[in-house]
C-alpha cells in the first residue's frame, strides 16, 4: 500500500511523453524471470522502444526496482476502472505483455477499448480453473480472457482447453524460463572457493530448502562420508542458519565465514547469503530442490540446465517441468527419508544411472528453448532470425 501512494504523480514524472513504451506486467519475481528473456530480446532487436515494468507484489518490485533494461519500474495500481484509465492515459503503451497468470479485469477491458494489443506469455491452464467452469464466475472470466489479443501457452493441453471455450488466438510456444536458465548458465559466476571445497568429491547441492527438506537431508548427511554437501536455504536469517547447524553432526562451515586455507576439511558448506544458487549448480553432481513439502517446489531448471539430476518432495504436480522430468527419468520425487536415501544411494553408487539422468536433464532444457524468439517473431512480425 505504501508503494502505491501518489502513484499518478510519480509515474507522470517518470514517463517520457515522446517515447514509445512496451508494458510488461508481472505478479512477482518468478513471473519476472519468465518475462525477462522477452524484455532482453525486445531491447536487442528494437532498441527504439522503452520498457515499463510493473509488479503486483513487493517481493518482485523491491528486488527488481533497479532492473537496468526497464526504463520505468512501478507497482501496478489496484485494478479499478478509474486506475486503469489513469494508468493508460499516462503510459499509453504500444503493446502490453502480462506474464503467466495475470488477469486484471479493468486493465484488460481498458486496453481493449483503446485497441492496445495485449499478449499473455508463458500461460498455462488447468481444467479446474474458473475459465472452464459453467458458472457465472466462469462466464465472467471467459469474457475477460477473450479480450486478450493472443495467448502464448506453455503446452498443448492449455491450447486444447482454450479451444473448448472458443478461443483460437493462441500459440503453443513453451515456457520462456528455459531461455532464461540457459542464459543464466552462460554467465554463471566462477566461485573458486566452492571448487576448492568440492575437491575431487561428489557434490550434492540442496537449493531453496525449507525445514522439512533440511531435516531429511540432515539425516542423510549425518550418516554419509566421502560426499560433500552445499545447503542453500530459502531463508538465510541467522536464526534459521543456526537451526540447520544444530541438525548436523558433520563439520559444517558458513559461506560468510569460510577460510580458503581450511575449507576442504569440511563436509558441509551452508550458504548464508542470497544470489549465489544459480552459479553454484555448475559445481554439483546431484541437486535437491526444496519446497516440495510445502506449497510447491522451487525452480528445478537452474539445476537441470547444468545436467544435475533433481530430487524434490511430493508437491510438484503443478510444475510441468517437474512432471516431465519425473516421467523421463531425470527427476525423482520423494516423500520420506527412506525414499531420499534410496534415490541418493542409487545415483551415487551407480555411475551409469547418474550419467543417464544427467543427460536427460540437460537435453530436456535444450529441446525446450526458443520460446522467446517465437514470441518476438509473432508479435513484431519479424523475419526468421538465426541463433
Amino acid at each position: 500500500m505504501r508503494g502505491r501512494k501518489n502513484w499518478e504523480e510519480i509515474l507522470t514524472q517518470k514517463i517520457d511523453r515522446n517515447a514509445k513504451y512496451i508494458w510488461f506486467h508481472c505478479a512477482s519475481l518468478g513471473e519476472f524471470e519468465q518475462g525477462r528473456p522477452v524484455i532482453e530480446e525486445l531491447k536487442e532487436q528494437f532498441p527504439k522502444y522503452k520498457i515499463i515494468l510493473t509488479f503486483f507484489s513487493p517481493s518482485g518490485y523491491e528486488i527488481r526496482k533497479n532492473y537496468p533494461l526497464a526504463d520505468v519500474v512501478a507497482y501496478l495500481p489496484m485494478d479499478t476502472k478509474r486506475n486503469a484509465k489513469a494508468f493508460l492515459n499516462i503510459v499509453n503503451p504500444e503493446k502490453a505483455f502480462f506474464i503467466k497468470y495475470e488477469f486484471w479485469y479493468f486493465y484488460i477491458s481498458e486496453l481493449k477499448k483503446r485497441n492496445i494489443p495485449l499478449y499473455i506469455i508463458s500461460a498455462i491452464f488447468r481444467e479446474n480453473q474458473q475459465f472452464f467452469k459453467n458458472t457465472p464466475w466462469g462466464k465472467w472470466y471467459r469474457k475477460m480472457l477473450k479480450r486478450v489479443d493472443h495467448l502464448f501457452v506453455q503446452n498443448e493441453k492449455s491450447g486444447e482447453l482454450l479451444k473448448t471455450i472458443g478461443i483460437s488466438d493462441f500459440t503453443i510456444s513453451g515456457d520462456t524460463r528455459f531461455d532464461r536458465v540457459a542464459a543464466i548458465a552462460k554467465v554463471s559466476k566462477e566461485i573458486p572457493i566452492v571448487e576448492k571445497f568440492r575437491g575431487n568429491s561428489m557434490l550434492i547441492i540442496a537449493g531453496s530448502t525449507w525445514k522439512p527438506d533440511e531435516e531429511l537431508l540432515a539425516a542423510f548427511i549425518n550418516q554419509s562420508s566421502n560426499i560433500k554437501f552445499i545447503i542453500a536455504p530459502h531463508e538465510v536469517s541467522s536464526a534459521n542458519i543456526n537451526r540447520i547447524q544444530q541438525l548436523l553432526k558433520k563439520q559444517a562451515v558458513l559461506f560468510s565465514k569460510v577460510n580458503e586455507t581450511e575449507i576442504d576439511s569440511f563436509q558441509v558448506l551452508i550458504i548464508d547469503s542470497v544470489g549465489l544458487l544459480s552459479s553454484l549448480y555448475r559445481y554439483g553432481n546431484i541437486a535437491y530442490i526444496g519446497g516440495g513439502f510445502g506449497v510447491g517446489i522451487h525452480n528445478i531448471l537452474e539445476a537441470a540446465t547444468f545436467g544435475l539430476p533433481v530430487i524434490f518432495g511430493p508437491n510438484y504436480k503443478k510444475f510441468k517441468e517437474a512432471v516431465d522430468l519425473t516421467l523421463e527419468g531425470g527427476a525423482i520425487s520423494i516423500t520420506n527419508s527412506g525414499e531420499l536415501l534410496n534415490a541418493l544411494n542409487n545415483l551415487i553408487s551407480r555411475k551409469s544411472e547418474l550419467e543417464k539422468a544427467s543427460e536427460i536433464c540437460r537435453n530436456y532444457v535444450a529441446k525446450n528453448m526458443g520460446s522467446t524468439k517465437l514470441i518476438i517473431k509473432k508479435v513484431f512480425n519479424t523475419k526468421p532470425f538465426s541463433d
